[in-house]
């Protein structure tokens, strides 16, 4: 199963919509999911045309800074739990780390968001792309494909996660004019 990862796409205030080349590296996944801050459901429709897709529901989506909330639709949660090729994956927007132990901890952010222990969190709100493990756990954060790192609208982006056989592997993607290229990262496995 090969999983597209987007964030923070931010339309319109980014632009009028996505970047095609965030579209076209999309084709072909079986699934994708959307660390929030969409603010329009458009971004959700053409996702959707390429894959099913599940999102969470960013801060800038509930009205933070002044933007509309976007409203209720069956797709959009805060977080969602999801049992994906036997691995317990959870989706949401930001997952406060550091940790700040012993309140915010990797343990008390998943109980808070998924009830329990998870295989692999994609979430967003940062900007930054990262793919870590953090003990056991493997975090992806695809980053922005139009606001990378907080900074002007340009070409960002985007990750992928591949569950197979028992494996997961996840990996960064920076959109460029012929697409996009693998980020010169080692994949992570759990």
């Amino acid at each position: 199963m090969r999983i597209g990862l987007i964030s923070d796409t931010h339309i319109p205030e980014a632009g009028p919509e996505l970047w095609p080349q965030a579209y076209e590296r999309l084709r072909g996944v079986d699934l994708i999911l959307h660390a929030g801050d969409i603010h329009v459901l458009e971004v959700i429709d053409k996702l959707e045309a390429i894959a099913p897709i599940y999102v969470a529901r960013g801060n800038g989506d509930d009205g933070g800074a002044g933007r509309p909330v976007v409203p209720e639709d069956p797709r959009l949660r805060e977080a969602w739990a999801l049992n994906l090729e036997g691995f317990r994956v959870g989706l949401t927007h930001d997952i406060a780390l550091p940790e700040w132990p012993p309140h915010r901890t990797l343990d008390t952010i998943m109980d808070h968001y998924f009830g329990g222990p998870q295989d692999i969190i994609v979430h967003g709100d940062t900007h930054v792309a990262s793919v870590e493990t953090l003990r056991g756990v493997l975090l992806v954060n695809p980053g922005s494909p139009m606001y990378p790192r907080n900074l002007n609208t340009r070409l960002g982006t985007i990750a992928f996660l591949e569950l197979k056989d028992g494996h997961a592997n996840a990996w960064l993607e920076q959109l460029d004019e012929t697409g996009s290229h693998r980020v010169e990262e080692q994949p992570r496995y759990v």
